[in-house]
């Protein structure tokens, strides 16, 4: 099986890579997930997911963070093979839906998660808060709150213990324009400042905020690179036409 159009290595260096795919597969029943996708992701950066509903961006976010079990592959993350318990204290996860206590407050759902990870620092509670705009509704019942603001919610919570690693499942889903911009901004702080981030979504127009694109379809991903290279390769500054070109065309050796 040949292996997707490759544009930029995203190696960073020498030295052990944030994350790592080889051959990771995941099955359910006749359908393939995740099909054989090997992958090399530096440190310091925010990688975008990007595919339709159903493309398994999902499910290997899942493989990644070893909340699933592989059919065939491994994972790593830190140059640890997951699922390790001991490294999730390393990692942060948004997912899909909102992983959220509806019964308690805004503050103390944060400073649960924070405590699962070890962390007891009242500041680490109020900054997650501060970022995401909830710091004047920190009081207030969770379930009391709009769908947005659990969505802002969900990620103070994977934010809280600071993590070098983090996972964002389609995180400004149900954000207002503005909140949207604000959480790039941050992503990119965190980015800067060493964070690896992974990001999905298939929403095109973030695509331009990631350092490196990875197309997915059908499980697999059809190709790799930044914005501007995956434009070039398909001959088009669409890049949501680019996206069409390179998934459905036929594979190209890197």
């Amino acid at each position: 099986m040949g292996q997707p159009p490759v544009l930029a290595t995203g190696s960073g260096g020498a030295g052990v890579p944030a994350i790592r795919a080889v051959g990771l597969c995941k099955s359910f029943g006749p359908i393939r997930a995740v099909d054989d996708i090997s992958v090399d992701l530096a440190h310091g950066r925010i990688y975008g997911l990007l595919g339709p509903n159903g493309s398994g961006k999902t499910t290997l976010i899942r493989l990644l963070v070893g909340l699933a079990a592989p059919t065939a592959g491994s994972a790593e993350v830190l140059g640890v093979a997951m699922p390790s318990r001991d490294n999730l204290r390393r990692i942060g996860y948004m997912t899909q839906a909102d992983g959220v206590y509806p019964s308690l407050t805004a503050a103390e759902n944060a400073s649960f998660f924070a405590a699962a990870y070890g962390i007891r620092d009242a500041s680490a509670v109020a900054q997650a808060l501060d970022v995401v705009e909830l710091a004047d509704r920190r009081d207030a019942i969770t379930a009391t709150l709009s769908g947005g603001q659990r969505r802002r919610l969900s990620l103070a919570c994977a934010l809280v213990h600071r993590p070098p690693v983090l996972f964002l499942d389609e995180p400004t889903v149900g954000v207002d324009p503005l909140l949207r911009i604000q959480f790039w901004e941050h992503f990119r702080t965190l980015a800067d400042a060493g964070t690896t981030i992974i990001v999905s979504s298939h929403v095109m127009d973030e695509a331009d905020r990631c350092d490196e694109l990875l197309f997915m379809r059908s499980g697999r991903v059809s190709a790799r690179g930044t914005g501007a290279e995956l434009r070039r390769a398909a001959g088009t500054d669409d890049l949501e036409l680019a996206f069409i070109r390179l998934s459905e065309g036929p594979e190209v050796e890197p």
